[in-house]
């Protein structure tokens, strides 16, 4: 008996140990299939990317770019090659070599028409890709792209091996490896013993469990049958956030809401009914009401948590009485009426329509709220700018150029550019999309963002919070600009 009770504590303690080294993970969204490089459900990013699969370069949670397979990289002084200097002793989770050769074979996949990749548009500007040796591989471009390196950092250019079946069965050199799929049930991923990086990941097993509905998930939480929730509600994250038992982590989730303004519509042609729309906006209040304080005020069509985020907020803050005077000055004393048409699906962008609605009211700006089905919003507001305002959200594009490409010259048919012209906005977005110094497209990018909220195109609202919900013990997580949960360096307790 005295052996049994000498040696309790230490049988207690490694019970607690590795029973910590699993994490389960409630998700809503079932993916379709594992391989990002063939199928384009967010889903499958969510669950694989930094943790199963991973790039050449990678983007941290605050939007920069580093190495990953990748230890180093050096651009042309002309912009058309890339050549990068790979980790050594990188295998993939088969035991094969993840090396030059493995790189370039794996991106000729991407570019074989035959593999089917979603956006083969990613891929278009590499002319060849060549082995230097068998840990330097260079990427010739046909024309030089700023965004070539962010393209590299999205879960369509993963590198992987190119026999198997992805879908089913993926490989790539991330710290988990797969363990088991249960279609309709979880997916589970377990440490992977041969990762480079020494210490990582913590956790030993990670397990996503499919419960698509958030009071189920909840209940799983407070049940202590799931660890974390990811994709919370804001109204649901508000209720926790001062449990002790729970704790949320929430951060921008790089999603631009925008009141989007049909500048070709009668009133709308006029900048200071515009202007006036722009000022008679609380998007303090709206953040409060609709997202329950889990939002960021924004100014701008690029988002608040990236690199080349300006604050535009200053521009047209909220000032009812100067929103009053513009339609005064305007030519519209008794106010006017407009139309607002919302996309019903989606209850978040409602909401905040909705209360805009009240907002322009109170200035005189008579509001008719109009509900349509997700496809007729495509088919008549985005297809054919058959809308006066509406409300929807643009996610980030991990760059500025295809973010604010709709305000430039090649972009006159797009839903909100109708009625305006600033051919100085116009020549800083063609320069912007091709410099290759950061410091100087950052400053082209900071008059851009100025130019476009000056001439009042668009209401910028907000930067809506990702939010996750875990338990007490559960540490280093974080919020991505990319739509991944990065649990490589997760631990709990």
């Amino acid at each position: 008996m005295s052996r049994i009770l000498l040696f309790c504590p230490f049988f207690l303690a490694l019970f607690f140990v590795s029973g910590a080294s699993e994490l389960v993970v409630a998700v809503s969204t079932e993916p379709p299939s594992l391989d990002p490089t063939t199928n384009a459900a967010a889903a499958i990013d969510l669950l694989l990317h930094h943790n199963l699969y991973e790039n050449l370069v990678q983007v941290d949670a605050r939007g920069e770019l580093h190495g990953q397979l990748a230890r180093s990289w050096e651009v042309s002084q002309a912009g058309l090659s890339y050549t990068f200097h790979l980790r050594e002793g990188v295998r993939f989770h088969d035991g094969s070599p993840c090396d030059a050769e493995a790189v370039r074979d794996s991106f000729l996949r991407l570019l074989d028409e035959a593999t089917g990749v979603p956006h083969p548009e990613y891929f278009a500007l590499i002319e060849r890709v060549e082995t230097l040796d068998a840990l330097t591989v260079r990427f010739v471009l046909r024309e030089r792209s700023p965004a070539f390196l962010p393209v590299l950092a999205l879960g369509d250019a993963v590198v992987t091996p190119i026999d198997g079946d992805l879908a089913t069965r993926p490989v790539g050199t991330g710290p988990f490896r797969l363990a088991s799929w249960r279609p309709g049930d979880r997916l589970v991923l377990e440490k992977n013993p041969d990762y480079y990086l020494a210490g990582v990941p913590k956790l030993s097993r990670v397990v996503f469990r499919f419960i698509p509905d958030p009071a189920a998930q909840l209940a799983a939480l407070r049940a202590g049958d799931v660890d974390l929730v990811v994709e919370v509600a804001p109204e649901i994250a508000s209720t926790l956030a001062d449990d002790p038992g729970f704790q949320v982590i929430s951060g921008p989730q790089n999603l631009v809401q925008i009141l989007a303004i049909n500048t070709s519509r009668g009133p709308l042609k006029d900048r200071r009914v515009r202007q006036a729309i722009c000022h008679a906006i609380d998007r303090k209040a709206i953040i409060e009401l609709v997202s329950f304080g889990y939002g960021t005020p924004i100014g701008s069509h690029i988002p608040s948590a990236t690199p080349y985020y300006a604050d535009m907020t200053w521009v047209y803050p909220y000032d009812p009485d100067r929103a009053r005077q513009l339609l005064l000055q305007a030519g519209y004393p008794e106010g006017l009426s407009t139309t607002l048409t919302l996309p019903e699906n989606y209850a978040f962008h409602v909401r905040t329509g909705e209360v805009i609605a009240g907002q322009l009211e109170q200035v005189g700006i008579r509001v008719q709220v109009e509900l349509v089905d997700w496809g007729t919003w495509l088919g008549r507001v985005y297809g054919e700018a058959d809308y006066d305002l509406t409300v929807i959200g643009h996610p980030w594009k991990l760059d500025p150029a295809p973010m604010l490409s709709p305000y430039g010259p090649d972009q006159r048919g797009y839903y909100f550019r109708r009625g305006w012209e600033d051919p100085e906005l116009e020549h800083l977005l063609t320069l912007g999309a091709s410099l290759m110094d950061e410091g100087a497209r950052r400053a082209v990018y900071t008059v851009c963002q100025y130019l476009i909220a000056r001439e009042a195109v668009n209401a910028f609202i907000q930067d809506p919070h990702r939010i996750l919900v875990a338990r007490r013990g559960v540490e280093g997580l974080a919020v991505y600009p990319l739509y991944v949960l990065d649990l490589s360096g997760a631990t709990a307790r």
